[in-house]
């Protein structure tokens, strides 16, 4: 039998459909919850979670009671056992189902008391290495990465199942999905071989000021499957304004009147947003209406509301770094609601040439966090690399 350990940081990302860049710390989730953020993290792992009945038969899974992982278990109807406790139920339950466990599928918002900690992720770790798991998934972002570094270093294999604000490490699946699938893999001994992946410290107040400031933390080891698994976020090269200014001269002078326009964080639609002389959120997205910021560093909530007084409405964003994330990373305001009331058709993607070179014969990503909107993303979508420059590229 394989042991797997799973831990759910059940608040992680609660800050980025609310605008807050981040969840760490005490203040800031309690301000997502005034916000009115709900606790999602639990969803995404039961995505990944869930396909690991196809192996229960090869698996003991060893987990954290309540939100941390139990409940995880229970929904996707999986045997487990508490780190350093008991065996638990985990029989698939009549009345409780995925969607309907409140507190995975973030339906319910939690008490600001009754959140877990990041000495909490670390305890459990080390309960993990005592009984002898070999393979840890964890659902989180950076921090909740560092936590598990802390514990257990490079003598355990790791995968993050990706449900953070920020997630600029290299150790987590591209998304809850190909997390579940390359569990299954590496129990049903497929994976080829392990690597060690770059852990990053983002400071987290410079982050909310638009500020990056990243440092390596350490390294996980986690299995090698370039497929699966996303790339190092990286930043942009001096080499690639010249691109970026022609796509912002395309995109200014084909502005279109009368419409909403939703504007993406980064630096390429910052660009965009300084050739029509507008201020804009480096890291958060703005509203942009008649050559007019009405709206700056929204949360999804105000997003859904303003959108209801606009017939016509465009999604602005760029791609995400080496990562290929045009929804997902960074940007979880334009969620998968968003998306759906503006359309697919709506969507103006944006990136460098040099950018796109990155992915010549690779996919983009989209993960929303609702499978049906990744599906309806799914296809080939435009991006704009010049003045009139157009690639095509497959979302995956």
């Amino acid at each position: 039998m394989i042991r797997i350990g799973l831990v759910v940081n059940p608040v992680a990302g609660i800050g980025g459909k609310v605008g807050l860049k981040g969840s760490d710390g005490e203040d800031t989730v309690q301000k997502a919850l005034e916000l009115g953020a709900v606790m999602e993290s639990g969803q995404k792992a039961l995505i990944a979670v869930r396909l690991l009945t196809e192996v229960k038969e090869q698996i003991t899974v060893y987990t954290c009671p309540g939100r941390m992982g139990a409940e995880v278990c229970e929904a996707a109807g999986l045997c487990y056992k508490l780190a350093g406790g008991d065996t638990a139920g985990g029989q698939e339950l009549s009345s409780v189902s995925g969607q309907e466990l409140s507190s995975v599928s973030g339906q319910e918002r939690p008490s600001a008391g009754g959140h877990t900690t990041s000495q909490d992720t670390r305890c459990a770790v080390e309960r993990f290495l005592a009984a002898g798991v070999e393979f840890i998934l964890f659902a989180g972002g950076d921090g909740t990465a560092r936590d598990i570094m802390d514990a257990a270093g490079t003598e355990v294999l790791v995968l993050g199942i990706p449900a953070g604000c920020k997630i600029h490490s290299g150790v987590f699946a591209l998304d809850p999905r190909r997390a579940g699938e390359l569990a299954v893999r590496y129990v049903r001994g497929k994976v080829r071989g392990t690597k060690e992946a770059e852990v990053m410290d983002i400071d987290e107040e410079e982050f909310r000021r638009g500020r990056v400031q990243s440092r390596l933390y350490g390294y996980l080891m986690i299995p090698d499957e370039a497929r699966m698994v996303q790339n190092l976020k990286s930043g942009s090269a001096y080499s690639e304004q010249d691109s970026i200014d022609r796509l912002s001269d395309y995109i200014v002078d084909n502005w279109e009147p009368e419409t909403l326009y939703i504007v993406g964080g980064g630096s390429t639609t910052a660009s965009i947003m300084r050739k029509k002389g507008l201020p804009n959120t480096l890291l958060g997205i703005d509203l942009v209406y008649e050559d007019r910021v009405i709206a700056s560093d929204c949360t999804e909530r105000e997003i859904l509301k303003i959108m209801e007084k606009y017939a016509r409405i465009k999604i602005l964003v760029t791609v995400i770094g080496g990562q290929g994330y045009l929804f997902g990373r960074g940007n979880q305001q334009i969620s998968a609601e968003v998306i759906r009331r503006a359309g697919r058709e709506n969507i103006i993607a944006a990136a460098s040439a040099d950018k796109m070179l990155n992915f010549v014969g690779r996919p983009l990503y989209a993960d929303t966090g609702d499978e049906e909107v990744n599906q309806y993303l799914a296809g080939y979508m435009r991006v704009i690399v010049g003045y009139g420059d157009f690639v095509m590229v497959r979302v995956n």
